[in-house]
């Protein structure tokens, strides 16, 4: 089989500062979203669901939470040479240094990877939300005789200058790239697009930063020193020197760079047919198993939600909301355009019940709106968080604001009566 064939490299990020504070104390790909997942059990589903089940997850900063998760989630048969493994940053007697770009992450691994036999190399983003057959890439990388492929998504005019933008020929192998090109560059940029898309007004690639590269070819280029980086060196230099294919992609695709996209993916969740379809049995997302109660509901208005196994809701109202595993919203409490990330653990009764302390969860007559909850909050009663663009950009102890959402720090206490 081809897959067998293939190894993939998931690229964990930096330091994740655009998605601060939820990067605070974990790496990126560890981060929650829908509620029960991880963020790096998209790139890792994706791989299962196509038949790739050998992956190294390349990782430096906050890596002991994704660690925990990937050694408590994927466990393959003793008979299988399937494995997921974390690759954190190490210093060795060649190299004294960290990981200075997605390229010297995969430079500074090689000899890890070499120990396997593969032919091909799959490099995966691991702050992307979206389901692909990784199999159809593949097949058309090695029909196509490429050394490197490239997937592509066609965006619009307005979107195109956010984006490494690649134009192909008749055959998709790709002639030029530019990075975040000036909108008056645009009408030189266009490439041949579905009907579809065309009817969209998509009609430029942008580069998904996924990429499949031959084994030898991937050597070369990782024996060049001075280069760093795949998006911004690798493939720009690569591009007249190589056969470089681009694999377009016209499915739902969105890159989880800052708190504004990571809210409007997790809310997006909630529509009557989300874009991302966690209900596919062809296409399913694996996560950490819980052994978790059902959840259970008391007197709650509920409208566009999503719940989480193992809450206890007893809100007065819930509306376009992703409340996360092991919530607890109390009486009269108001839900509004809000990711509750749920909590770690359950409290006793004997520490709910004390009037003394603030529990974790939503206390009693709450309203939250714009808001995202990191783990193990405890909200007290009375509490009223309003977010919106009329709030500046801020940053306390217990939460930060930033493009009009407010962001609750994980473990944060936030006191009886307190606004925002």
């Amino acid at each position: 089989m081809i897959n067998d064939k293939v190894l993939a490299i998931i690229l964990g990020g930096g330091q994740g500062s655009r998605l601060y504070p939820l990067t605070h104390a974990r790496s990126k790909p560890a981060v929650s979203i829908a509620g029960k997942y991880r963020l790096v059990d998209i790139p890792i589903s994706n791989c299962i669901n196509s038949g790739i089940k050998r992956m190294f997850v390349l990782t430096q900063f906050n890596s002991a939470s994704l660690n925990r998760h990937i050694k408590n989630t994927y466990h393959f048969s003793f008979f299988s040479s399937a494995f997921v493994d974390v690759l954190a940053a190490e210093q060795t007697p060649t190299n004294q240094t960290w990981f200075q770009g997605t390229a010297d992450a995969v430079r500074q691994s090689m000899h890890h990877f070499n120990k396997h036999n593969y032919k091909y190399v799959l490099i995966l983003s691991g702050d992307q939300l979206y389901q692909m057959d990784f199999n159809a890439m593949v097949k058309a990388h090695i029909d196509s005789k490429a050394e490197i492929s490239i997937a592509t998504i066609p965006v619009n005019a307005k979107d195109a200058p956010s984006f490494g933008i690649l134009k192909s020929d008749e055959k998709n192998f790709i002639s030029s790239f530019i990075e975040k090109p000036n909108t008056k560059l645009l009408p030189d940029w266009t490439s041949e697009v579905s009907d579809e898309m065309k009817a969209k007004g998509r009609n430029y690639l942008a580069s998904m930063g996924i990429y499949i590269f031959n084994k030898d070819l991937l050597n070369e280029l990782m024996s060049i020193p001075d280069t760093i980086d795949f998006g911004k060196e690798i493939i720009p230099q690569a591009i007249n020197k190589h056969p470089v294919l681009s694999y377009q992609y016209e499915g739902y695709w969105t890159d989880i760079g800052n708190i504004e996209s990571f809210f409007e993916a997790n809310l997006g969740l909630t529509d009557t047919f989300p874009e991302f379809d966690l209900y596919s049995k062809a296409r399913r997302i694996y996560t950490h198993p819980r052994m978790l109660p059902t959840t259970k509901i008391s007197g709650t208005n509920l409208d566009k939600t999503v719940i989480a196994e193992g809450c206890i809701i007893d809100a007065g109202k819930i509306e376009h909301s992703v409340i996360g595993v092991r919530s607890k919203i109390d009486k009269e409490s108001t839900v509004i355009n809000t990711y509750m990330m749920g909590s770690d653990y359950y409290q006793s009764i004997k520490e709910i019940l004390d009037e003394s302390v603030v529990s974790m969860g939503i206390g009693k007559r709450c309203f939250i709106k714009n808001a995202i909850l990191d783990k193990n909050c405890c909200i007290g009663h009375d509490v009223r968080i309003n977010g919106g663009r009329h709030l500046k950009d801020t940053e306390t102890d217990t939460y930060v604001v930033k493009e009009g959402i407010v962001v609750i720090k994980k473990n944060a206490v936030i006191p009886n009566g307190f606004v925002i």
